[in-house]
């Protein structure tokens, strides 16, 4: 997920492999005179189909509600994009022991009316907000908590084949020192990662776990 102006050498890059790029944010209005905004519809036409939803940083410093989110999520489908939607919760949240509340909430308000198919296009990003930046981390068990209850929540409000289907990424934190051991619990699948992936030294053993817990 690079920044907007860095898609298309980046995309330019990896045509051709596996790897897929997506864009930090976007405008989900059809075209229209929106000064300044990135549409959908711009990043279709340069070959980007990804889209991240909800990152903290847009909902806590961008003032992004879970209702303005949730119509990002279901034009961005509609269009045909991948989604990867954030959800976490603050500090504050954690030591009042409402974790699992807020992410209920965020799930509920980012997926409304997303179909039980429109889900297959969607990968759920778990982001504790004390945990982003700040050099502290989730412990494994912690991380793999808060993942199962999202998965919980997902075969409660679609189906145990659609919760066991889905996708769910750990982002907070992750560093090539504990990489894989949260990688390598039962309910993360992958990690959205943030600072570390501007090295490509700190980068490249993240990936590396991944990779090894993928074949164990």
């Amino acid at each position: 997920f690079p920044p907007a102006p860095y898609l298309i050498p980046i995309l330019d890059a990896v045509k051709g492999t596996s790897i897929q790029v997506g864009a930090q944010n976007a405008y989900f209005e059809e075209p229209g005179a929106y000064t300044g905004e990135v549409g959908l519809e711009m990043l279709q036409d340069i070959g980007c189909e990804t889209l991240l939803v909800g990152h903290s940083e847009r909902r806590h410093v961008f003032g992004e509600t879970d209702e303005l989110l949730n119509r990002k999520v279901k034009v961005a489908l509609d269009k045909g994009f991948r989604v990867v939607l954030c959800v976490g919760e603050l500090l504050s949240e954690r030591q009042d022991d409402r974790t699992n509340e807020v992410l209920d909430t965020q799930m509920a308000g980012g997926l409304q009316d997303v179909t039980a198919e429109q889900l297959g296009q969607v990968v759920i990003a778990y982001e504790p907000v004390w945990a982003i930046g700040t050099g502290h981390t989730a412990s494994p068990e912690q991380a793999d908590a808060a993942h199962a209850n999202i998965r919980g929540w997902l075969a409660t409000n679609y189906s145990a084949d659609a919760a066991e289907a889905m996708q769910i990424l750990y982002g907070g934190s992750v560093k090539a020192d504990n990489a894989a051991e949260l990688l390598g619990q039962p309910n993360v699948d992958g990690a959205l990662v943030g600072g570390a992936s501007l090295k490509a030294s700190a980068f490249l053993p993240i990936i590396q776990a991944g990779i090894a817990a993928t074949k164990g």
